[in-house]
């Protein structure tokens, strides 16, 4: 199935009936009064949290929705049929704009978790409900009003505990094999992960977390270099991320200058995931000479305490950098169940201390990074529609030599 995490959806809740105007017909009774009934309310649309579901696919092919309106009412003081609702399955961690305004209108975290998204129509009154001691035979009725109708962004974001960053063939798919059940596709040329990957980690006898490879990252990937940062919002709900640095890179690249792109990347494109708690893990020790181990990781250490970005991102100078530096080999699996014992110690201290939050588990620092997400989606879009029409983009650097081609890869919403 195609991996989906943006749609754009159409829904129109039901009208509401109208109130009916008639009086009573009865034999032998000259002035029956009146009788009309009341309209039945129109449908309304909810959005459902489903486990089973993983991808927005679905509402790429069948995008308008629109609920059945309320019937109108009858004589003999009948009240009309309520139109039917509907409720569209939706994957856990569905994130819910207001596309004409850009509003935030929640978000679906739990399995059977209901979020109205419009509203059906209210009934109208039929003539008996303006029945007084002054107005006998009132002909007055009243219309049921039109249901809400909403132009709405989707965008998934996968609930996961840990995050992987890193540039690619850096060894994130290799390492979630390695931990969990989930069998992405590993190979030796970059980008041969093309859509986010889930996996649980099992620690103990009931312990688990779930961890989140994304595709990885090149320089450039905020302006829309290689795959972009189209998945990077699917980082927005972890709790920690492991930014993985490659011991052994195969195209002979700095792995501190590789720290460096990945931090900028990050930070151009958000400031609320790029300040999220980080720890650095060096892989592929297995392809580095016993001997040779302690010298290398000592040279990258000594680079990054002398950076100002690796400072800032990770705090060296209060925590010293050894509290969270770890060194695997995923093929061995070397230091991997380390790895994770610690990382399921921090998460559980963590959510101890989150406890008492708000009801709905996110705090205002979330929901801030969902917003900033948005709009960062919102303003490639824009990008996107600009290029279509040839105008110019702000910003972005336009290469007037026709002997020069920049190939780029976007994936449209």
């Amino acid at each position: 199935m195609k991996f989906v995490d943006e749609a754009s959806i159409r829904v129109e809740a039901g009208k509401g009936g109208n109130g009916c105007l008639s009086f009573r017909r009865e034999k032998y009774i000259a002035k029956g009064g009146p009788d009309g009934g009341d309209g039945g309310d129109g449908g309304s649309i909810y959005l459902v949290g489903d486990a089973d579901l993983n991808t927005l696919v679905d509402y790429r092919f069948q995008p308008r929705y629109k609920a059945q309106s309320g019937e109108s009412g009858k004589g003999k003081d009948q009240t009309g049929a309520k139109g039917d609702d509907i409720y569209l399955r939706v994957p856990l961690g569905t994130s819910i704009f207001d596309d004409e305004t850009g509003e935030y209108l929640g978000d679906v975290s739990e399995e059977k978790e209901q979020i109205l998204v419009a509203q059906g129509g209210f009934h109208g009154l039929g003539n008996v409900r303006f029945k007084s001691s002054t107005n006998r035979a009132p002909r007055q009725t009243k219309p049921g009003s039109p249901g809400e109708l909403k132009n709405l962004r989707l965008e998934l974001k996968l609930l996961a505990d840990v995050g992987l960053l890193g540039l690619p063939n850096a060894g994130k798919s290799t390492l979630i094999s390695a931990v969990s059940a989930a069998r992405p596709k590993i190979a030796d040329y970059p980008f041969t992960t093309l859509v986010p990957n889930l996996g649980v980690v099992t620690v103990g006898d009931d312990h688990s977390f779930v961890i989140a490879d994304i595709p990885g990252l090149i320089e450039g990937a905020a302006d829309g270099a290689g795959l972009g940062v189209q998945f990077l919002k699917h980082l927005s709900r972890t709790r920690l991320l492991l930014h993985l640095i490659d011991l052994a890179p195969m195209d002979g690249s700095d792995p501190v200058e590789n720290f460096r792109i990945i931090e900028r990347e990050l930070a151009k494109y958000s400031e609320g995931i790029a300040n999220k708690e980080r720890w650095l893990v060096f892989t592929k020790t297995d392809l580095i000479p016993e001997g040779e181990l302690e010298t290398r990781v000592a040279e990258i250490k000594a680079a990054l305490k002398l950076d100002a970005l690796a400072i800032e991102t990770l705090g060296l100078e209060q925590a010293e950098f050894d509290d969270h530096e770890y060194r695997i080999s995923a093929v061995t699996q070397q230091g991997t169940r380390q790895l994770m014992g610690e990382i399921q110690a921090h998460l559980t201290e963590l959510k101890a201390r989150l406890k008492d939050e708000a009801a709905s588990g996110e705090d205002k620092h979330d929901l801030d990074i969902v917003k900033e997400v948005h709009q960062y989606s919102l303003d490639q879009r824009e990008k996107r529609r600009a290029r279509r029409l040839g105008l110019e983009v702000a910003n972005e650097d336009d290469d007037e030599d026709d002997d020069d081609f920049d190939v780029e890869v976007h994936y449209e919403p």
